[in-house]
């Protein structure tokens, strides 16, 4: 019988801008996207690039465990159940960014620093998944 492979999408959720990572359960390896600026454009990349499941940072405060930006994201979460019957996860973000400015190269090369902690955030769940 063969493997159905499933195709994931990393979010790293921003009021101003959302980055966008790819990767899938067989390779376990998350690619940066691309940075969108709201919901519409998110469902269309799952229904473009048939996303199975959807995985989100949670912007943590560094010191607690309280949500930044709680009633925001809560909201942004709500909406994106609200429009997909995908499964939703959410993992910790703490630090994503200040490591996607390391990975990020300079201006010229980069992937958005967005798409990068997107990125890190999926391949942070695929890592915990093992």
């Amino acid at each position: 019988m063969e493997k159905i492979v499933k195709k994931y999408l990393g979010i790293d959720w921003g009021e101003v801008r959302i980055g966008l990572a790819l990767g899938d359960d067989e390779n376990k390896i998350a690619v940066p996207l691309s940075v969108v600026n709201g919901l519409e454009e998110i469902l269309a990349i799952i229904k473009k690039e048939e996303i199975d499941e959807v995985v989100v940072g949670e912007p943590l405060a560094m010191i607690s465990s309280e949500l930044v930006n709680k009633k925001r994201y809560s909201a942004f979460i709500g909406s994106l159940q609200d429009n997909t019957s995908l499964p939703i996860h959410t993992i910790d973000e703490r630090l994503t960014s200040k490591a996607a400015d390391a990975l990020a190269g300079d201006k010229k090369t980069k992937a958005a620093r967005d798409a990068i902690a997107a990125m890190l955030i999926l391949q942070s769940f695929f890592d915990s998944q093992t």
